[in-house]
């Protein structure tokens, strides 16, 4: 027997596609695919305007990706967490992340259980990689958040669990369904992938007509420190990765994020500083300082604001546009570096 379609992992054009395979009308596809993105529908027995015979023959053939929803914390500033449980009983973390605007909702979304990359100063890094998100639950993150907060989401952002770069056909396809017109139509600029820095999924993206926003997790200045907070540093260093980051603002004519996680007494002084500042000129980028988020098991301390500032002024005086991001969700383990499956739910 052939093994089921997941509808909620095809873009679009193939659902219409695997319909046609299937010897089912193209209306069909339509109307199947308005039920999972503007209804929030994963069972076929609730799309009222299918006949029952095909309702009944597609849940023989497919499935649509339906998360379940195991925990849910919200802090005082409106940032909520959940906690999902995948159909095999992994578990992934997910942020919605509301602006004082009240016109921009944004969601950080996980791409895998786990991760591979082991940066030093994460939680997900501890956990080590069990497998990768399939494009249907990468998607489903931001329906099932959408659905709940009942507002619509304007920004994605590929920060959650998991290397977005290291399952990237499965991130492109959800990027696609993401930015489709006739779904949950997110500008692909209102989309952005943060990679440790997977160089080959950056020359990719580079090279992919989506102008998607790319943000570098770069937190030192030097290959000698980069090797030992982030060992993916050691297959691609700095100027390897610097020549990929150039490649994509040619390619696409816009500014790359840095993200620089700042670690009390690792890479918090003055001289790291400029390097950095060195390192980044003339480059069309911005920095996102991060001071770093407290992590159980982890023994790593935020530097302190007078720091942290001093930094920041360095950094400037060099002329690289730098800024501290606000922090939102710690207080809930929902902010950078904090997400983690709670506990195993497989059953081993």
């Amino acid at each position: 027997m052939s093994k089921k379609q997941d509808l909620k992992s095809l873009t679009r054009k193939d659902l219409i596609s695997w319909f046609k395979e299937n010897n089912i009308q193209r209306f069909r596809a339509e109307q199947t695919f308005n039920w999972i993105y503007k209804n929030y529908i994963s069972d076929f027995q609730e799309m009222a305007n299918l006949p029952q015979k095909l309702r009944t023959r597609l849940k023989t053939i497919s499935y649509i990706t339906d998360l379940s929803l195991k925990d849910r914390l919200k802090a005082d500033d409106g940032t909520i967490k959940y906690l999902w449980e995948l159909i095999d009983g992994y578990t992934i973390e997910s942020v919605f992340i509301p602006y004082p605007s009240g016109k921009r909702y944004s969601v950080c979304i996980s791409t895998q259980v786990g991760c591979a990359m082991g940066c030093k100063f994460c939680a997900t890094g501890m956990m080590g990689l069990d497998r990768s998100l399939k494009a249907g639950e990468i998607v489903d993150q931001v329906l099932k958040m959408e659905k709940d907060v009942e507002k619509n989401i304007s920004n994605v952002v590929f920060m959650g669990m998991g290397e977005p770069l290291d399952n990237i056909d499965n991130l492109i396809s959800a990027i696609k369904i993401l930015n489709s017109d006739q779904g949950m139509n997110i500008g692909a600029r209102k989309m952005t992938v943060s990679t440790a820095g997977v160089v080959p999924g950056i020359k990719r993206l580079a090279n992919w007509e989506k102008q998607i926003g790319l943000a570098i997790s770069l937190n030192a200045s030097n290959d000698k420190l980069r090797n030992k907070i982030m060992p993916i540093n050691k297959k691609y260093p700095l100027k390897v990765l610097l020549e990929a980051v150039k490649n994509y603002i040619n390619k696409k004519n816009r500014r790359v994020t840095f993200e620089y996680v700042l670690i009390k007494d690792i890479n918090d002084s003055e001289k790291y500083a400029r390097q950095l500042g060195n390192l980044l000129a003339n480059i069309l980028c911005h920095v996102n300082l991060i001071p770093v988020n407290p992590v159980p098991d982890l023994n790593i301390e935020r530097p302190s604001q007078h720091i942290t500032e001093k930094f920041k002024k360095t950094l400037s005086d060099s002329g690289v546009n730098v800024t501290v991001r606000k922090e939102r969700g710690s207080t809930i383990q929902a902010a950078c570096g904090q997400l983690r499956y709670i506990e195993d739910k497989r059953g081993n």
